[in-house]
């Protein structure tokens, strides 16, 4: 049998970190919406496998959890899956009245999966019906920064997402690199010396701290 008959997602060459985001103009639980609106601030784009289940919905919840922190580093929200803006509407509605907590970011309604193929949210081995738990950061020149996926049974750490674009814009704003575990105030990576010349110079800096020529860390100054 084709793979392209059974795996949709092979019509498409998939988004890679460092390329351009895949364009749409789709119905949200919002109105229509381009991806172009988002253009000069960041987005985290992330689909959910279903509306009314149960480990979507702590996602939702802890998604909105973080959203007033993401505003405030010029990062928006928006959500995916295979269910009509009704459907949509109906589960905000739900979460609200019975978990108290009131969505804020809008829902893409993506029935004909057209974003859900164009971005390979689709994983067909697991499920041609649900979107995985996919998350893309998108940067304010639509450019992808990073992708992560989940399967469906496995709900998303928002502390890890919300790091990781605060790493994702200290390497932009400062040129540097973040070290495993990194957190905002920790030290930044050095970016290593291209040319003997360059390393020698590196551990004679007195602003960096270096275990060896290509291993340097450094504090950001503000």
């Amino acid at each position: 049998m084709n793979d392209q008959l059974t795996h949709p997602t092979a019509f498409y060459a998939l988004p890679r970190i460092g390329s351009p985001a895949p364009q749409f103009e789709i119905t949200t639980t919002h109105g229509v919406i381009r991806l172009e609106d988002y253009k000069g601030s960041w987005l985290i784009l992330f689909s959910h496998p279903a509306d009314f289940t149960p480990v979507c919905t702590t996602e939702f919840m802890a998604f909105q959890s973080i959203y007033p922190q993401l505003r405030e580093m010029n990062t928006e929200l928006l959500g995916l899956s295979i269910d009509s803006v009704y459907s949509h509407i109906a589960w905000v509605r739900n979460i609200e009245e019975k978990m108290g907590v009131k969505i804020e970011f809008p829902v893409i309604a993506d029935l004909n999966k057209e974003v859900a193929t164009k971005y390979g949210m689709i994983m067909p081995d697991e499920s041609t019906t649900e979107t995985s738990r996919a998350v893309f950061v998108i940067d304010d020149n639509q450019i992808i920064r990073a992708i992560i996926y989940y399967p469906l049974t496995t709900g998303r750490n928002m502390d890890e997402i919300l790091r990781l674009v605060q790493a994702l814009q200290t390497h932009v704003k400062h040129k540097v690199a973040t070290p495993a575990n990194w957190r905002p105030g920790d030290k930044v990576i050095v970016p290593p010396p291209s040319s003997q010349e360059m390393a020698e110079e590196r551990v004679k800096q007195g602003d960096v701290e270096c275990t060896d020529w290509y291993f340097c860390k450094k504090e950001l100054v503000e």
